[in-house]
């Protein structure tokens, strides 16, 4: 690509917002970026956004990121899209959305996550297949929602697609998805990677209904389309990859895979707190998304729904700054606010105890991060389990948290995450990582390189060191006390 193109776009279409960076394909520097907003509706558990405005959304920020840059689009060598995981997108025969999409963090879909649970004979047999227990996020759990709640909806269905496959197919042309994003729907088996025919039999799913497998997120799957070109002001005929989910992005962003680092942990805090390695080992444990990775690894993960939004808004009742929070004392907070999804709590509520006549209200914030940093955490110990270590071996105590997301930049988040775990921790400097994964797919795809590589030899996954705290083993007891004795009668 030297002397030539030299620049890929990465996009990173998330839940509240679409960015999109324009980055050097030679050594990773990205030179320009855009944003744009997404609207998010519902209430009472539901979640929606109309994956048009998605579409929107991609153009103004790859319009904005070039201009930035002060690239021009002929420099272009390919573009690949990261989406949010497991939203439902149902299609009529133009390709146009019948309704607006359900996303992950909808939890309307509960009882149905609980009958197919039932259906195929417990969460074993589940694990078995694609590595995953039914929860409500899931995407097979949603069409189930949809086939009895909107029957007619779902029987227009022309295609169903996730948020990225969407966004890939009007870039492409072409309808095709990632093992990664794939293994998120609980229709795909990890075990042989490809789509279950039973399970698609179980949820009334058609496979011609579905995007084709590509072999990874960097696979070249078509190239820009005129339509699109003319959309995006690109010119026809740029490399665009498979793509990949948002989490299997990230992981590429920061090197994780076959050709980078293996069973190295990630906890990232944003809407939802995440917690992610990327392993040879096929993982299959109860609370655990074992998820395939983009470059042919696996990716257990283990996702929370409350972290820095719900935070945020015990700061926002108790009319204190984010960062004005001290530790908890004896009180406990469990802002599960939107329910919960690990553990798998989807009707839960907040819950405050051990407050007493000289609890502050630093203090009620300081309980708030600690119960949210605490529950990413015990994901944390079980996803190190999925990957065949000891989370209290000292080799595996001992390797730094990769801590990403929003929350990172924050420094209480930072305190109470070292403090809970005990653990190092590393701050990678670049905050764009689902972005800068993706772009590290798009160079893939023009390239045919290995996308890990690629972004291991961009040193995206390098930031600033931090120490282990003394872990705080008394507050760590007391607050998974507290959820033990309340889950699930007070929090059901």
């Amino acid at each position: 690509m030297r002397g030539q193109q030299r620049v890929v776009i990465g996009v990173d279409s998330s839940t509240q917002a679409t960015k999109a960076v324009v980055v050097d394909a030679e050594t990773g520097r990205i030179r320009g970026q855009g944003r744009a907003p997404h609207t998010v509706t519902g209430s009472d558990g539901a979640r929606e956004s109309d994956p048009e405005a998605w579409w929107s959304a991609l153009g103004e920020a790859v319009a904005a990121g070039l201009k930035e840059a002060g690239a021009d689009p002929s420099d272009v060598a390919g573009i690949a899209v990261a989406g949010q995981q497991h939203g439902l997108v149902v299609l009529n025969a133009a390709g146009r959305p019948l309704r607006d999409a359900l996303l992950w963090n909808d939890t309307r879909s509960a009882p149905q996550a609980a009958a197919l649970t039932a259906a195929l004979g417990g969460p074993e047999a589940w694990l078995a297949r694609t590595g995953s227990e039914p929860v409500a996020s899931m995407t097979a759990t949603k069409w189930q929602w949809l086939r009895e709640h909107e029957p007619a909806t779902a029987e227009a269905a022309a295609a169903v697609r996730l948020p990225h496959d969407f966004l890939t197919e009007r870039l492409a042309g072409t309808a095709v998805t990632d093992p990664g994003d794939a293994s998120g729907t609980l229709w795909y088996a990890t075990t042989t990677g490809a789509y279950d025919p039973e399970l698609l039999d179980l949820v009334g799913m058609e496979a011609r209904l579905l995007p084709e497998v590509a072999p990874t997120g960097a696979t070249r799957v078509g190239s820009l389309t005129p339509a699109a070109a003319d959309a995006l002001g690109l010119p026809v005929g740029i490399a665009v990859a498979a793509g990949t989910g948002d989490n299997m992005a990230a992981a590429v962003g920061l090197g994780l895979g076959g050709a980078g680092l293996l069973d190295h942990p990630v906890v990232s805090l944003g809407t939802s707190g995440t917690v992610f390695a990327a392993s040879r080992t096929r993982p299959a444990a109860p609370g655990i998304a074992g998820f395939a990775a983009a470059d042919g690894t696996y990716l257990p993960l283990g996702c929370t729904l409350n972290c820095t939004l719900a935070v945020d808004k015990v700061a926002a009742l108790l009319g204190l700054d984010r960062e004005d929070a001290e530790p908890g004392g004896a009180a406990v907070l469990l802002p599960y606010l939107d329910g919960e999804r690990t553990p798998d709590l989807p009707h839960a509520s907040g819950l405050l105890t051990g407050v007493r006549h000289d609890t502050t209200p630093r203090q009620l914030l300081g309980a708030a991060y600690e119960g949210a940093a605490f529950t990413v955490l015990r994901a944390l110990d079980e996803l190190l389990r999925a990957c065949g270590l000891d989370p209290a071996a000292p080799e595996v105590r001992d390797r730094p948290l990769r801590l990403t997301g929003g929350g990172a930049q924050g420094r209480v988040w930072r305190d109470t995450v070292r403090r809970l775990s005990g653990r190092p921790v590393i701050v990678p400097h670049h905050t764009e990582l689902v972005a800068l994964g993706a772009a590290a797919l798009a160079a893939g795809a023009a390239t045919g390189a290995d996308p890990v590589g690629i972004a291991a030899g961009w040193d995206t996954g390098e930031g600033e060191p931090l120490p282990a705290l003394p872990r705080d083993r008394a507050a760590w007891d007391r607050i998974e006390g507290v959820l033990d004795r309340a889950a699930p009668t007070l929090l059901s």
